[in-house]
């Protein structure tokens, strides 16, 4: 995709990056819109490979569930380049389980990747943005976070609290020039998911999209490009919906 210099020279960082879902397609995205890029993902022979395909500036491995590594992952960043202007915050963790048989490590496990993985980067990077009086935060949500779903009660729970850090946290920051926004994607076609969803369900859930489709991973990309960019300057809190599915 041809880019318009929409982050030009700004320094992004992308958790969860590796691999081919929305966190490589976002990075690639920001590379092609001029971006300074260091990605991040827990797996760090997928992470290798990634950096090497989409030639990023940087790649840091990091697992979101580790305080000291996402901490050394924006201290990192900050000594190689200065300041860190963007932060997707991708990495999450899903499944698919009934509550009636879902296991306390289940739960917890969905939610220390998924909500205070988000929680502990959201943190560690604002702390650097206020530093700087400037920054962009934007998260990952999910439209589960607001609609009910079979199987999906821990990580509907965790997209929920995201939805709810984004609001919050961005109230926080605001009188320091910062801005945090979500986006909340209804499915999005990527390999992990036939792992973790049923063929079936994800059939199903395809059948309700308008579009009669999962979303590509770069639809999602450009919406959070637009997010990280000067054209939502006055966005700040907000949740956007990418999904062509209504009630």
């Amino acid at each position: 995709m041809t880019g318009h210099d929409l982050l030009r020279d700004k320094v992004v960082v992308v958790t969860a990056a590796a691999g081919t879902g929305i966190g490589s397609a976002t990075a690639k995205r920001c590379l092609e819109e001029g971006a300074k890029v260091v990605i991040s993902d827990w797996h760090e022979r997928r992470l290798k490979e990634t950096h090497e395909a989409l030639g990023s500036d940087h790649a840091i491995p990091c697992d979101v569930t580790n305080e000291q590594q996402v901490q050394a992952l924006v201290d990192e960043t900050v000594e190689r380049y200065g300041r860190i202007d963007v932060m997707v915050n991708n990495a999450g963790l899903g499944g698919e389980k009934s509550v009636l048989d879902m296991t306390d490590d289940e739960w917890s496990r969905v939610l220390d990747v998924t909500l205070n993985g988000t929680f502990r980067c959201t943190r560690a990077v604002l702390r650097q943005m206020v530093a700087q009086r400037s920054g962009v935060v934007v998260n990952n949500a999910s439209v589960v976070g607001w609609r009910a779903q079979r199987g999906q009660a821990h990580y509907a729970a965790a997209k929920a609290g995201v939805m709810a850090l984004t609001r919050c946290a961005a109230m926080d920051v605001a009188d320091h020039g910062i801005r945090v926004n979500a986006v909340a994607p209804s499915l999005a076609a990527h390999p992990f998911l036939t792992k973790v969803t049923s063929e079936e369900l994800l059939t199903e859930l395809a059948s309700r999209e308008a579009f009669g489709r999962a979303a590509e991973p770069w639809e999602v990309a450009n919406v959070i490009v637009f997010l990280a960019s000067d054209y939502s300057s006055y966005m700040t809190g907000e949740v956007v919906s990418v999904s062509s599915q209504h009630p």
